[in-house]
């Protein structure tokens, strides 16, 4: 077998394989968020169960990196939304963003009158589209939505919590990082009664075995403020110029100061463009990078560079 990855190292290659790679039982916290497998690039081969498969096999080979006491921490969306064929249609009457006056009832009278009528005729009569027409009498927009896979939402709690308990860890805790309206990206900005995506969960898991409790980790002030509260307010990444999806550095530089001492070996098996690995750097800790993407491995790279450099 190949020597196990040094620590403060930034390693290119599937998580599945490099895992492997990592001495047993010397990892004190593994903080990562995953692909959510919402249609970004660097996910787009996967099907839902591939996503399901490569988290799982993931968070199973955590057993054996994690020392006793040990934390595994997921940073994901609370739920998914993706097209799922399999679904029944739907169909959305968004009332409020009609532009036509025109009724299903006056279209409806109307045929009534002149059965004979086709919906241009109609439309003529009633002073509209013979789009408005169509629309009304088939409840959908025939100009795609009629046609649209219907959108599957799954909740991402049990899944996380399901895979844990398969590699022998445990739902430890759980924080609420709200980060504001993702409006630009958010899948659910639409017609529907969905909310704005504005939040994501912090799944802890833990290997059994004694637990390394240190209130001196933080100030009193940081333990009333964050570090015994369940939801964390942090400003979301304005720009993601470099990377499609990044956390902001003070949600992990409080994960790694909450869970970690000064010197333990802090691993993220997803690092895209490093934001763990410079906080852990920063903070005092060693630190196990993994990405799949070169470029990104290659990003993740430079900006702990840059950190070490101090610019």
């Amino acid at each position: 077998m190949a020597r196990y990855i040094l620590p403060d190292t930034i390693a290119q290659g599937d998580a599945r394989d490099l895992l492997r790679r990592v001495a047993p039982s010397s990892v004190a916290l593994s903080f990562w968020s995953p692909p959510y497998f919402v249609g970004k690039a660097y996910e787009a081969h996967l099907t839902f169960g591939g996503w399901m498969a490569l988290l799982a096999d993931v968070i199973l080979q955590h057993e054996r990196v994690l020392k006793p006491g040990g934390f595994l921490a997921v940073n994901i969306a609370d739920i998914l939304a993706f097209q799922d064929a399999t679904l029944p249609r739907i169909a959305a009457n968004a009332t409020s963003q009609k532009k036509a006056a025109v009724t299903r009832e006056q279209v409806l009278a109307a045929k009534r009158r002149r059965p004979d009528f086709n919906r241009y005729e109609l439309a003529r009569l009633l002073k509209c589209s013979e789009q408005t027409v169509q629309r009304r009498l088939e409840g959908v927009n025939v100009r795609g939505g009629k046609y649209d896979t219907q959108t599957k939402v799954k909740v991402v709690g049990g899944l996380v919590e399901a895979w844990g308990e398969k590699a022998g860890l445990y739902l430890y805790d759980r924080r609420v990082w709200v980060k504001d309206p993702a409006w630009a990206n958010s899948r659910w900005h639409s017609l529907s009664y969905r909310a704005v995506d504005e939040f994501e969960y912090l799944y802890i898991l833990v290997k059994p075995g004694e637990l390394s409790f240190n209130r001196r980790r933080l100030a009193r002030r940081e333990w009333a403020d964050w570090g015994s509260r369940g939801v964390w307010r942090i400003p979301s990444v304005r720009a993601n110029d470099d990377h499609e999806a990044k956390f902001p550095e003070a949600l992990a530089r409080r994960v790694v100061r909450l869970l970690t001492d000064p010197g333990d070996l802090v691993l993220d098996c997803f690092v895209g463009s490093g934001t763990t690995a410079v906080a852990a750097l920063k903070e005092g800790r060693h630190f196990i990078g993994i990405d799949a993407t070169p470029r990104y491995a290659a990003l993740a790279r430079r900006r702990v560079k840059e950190a070490r450099r101090g610019t």
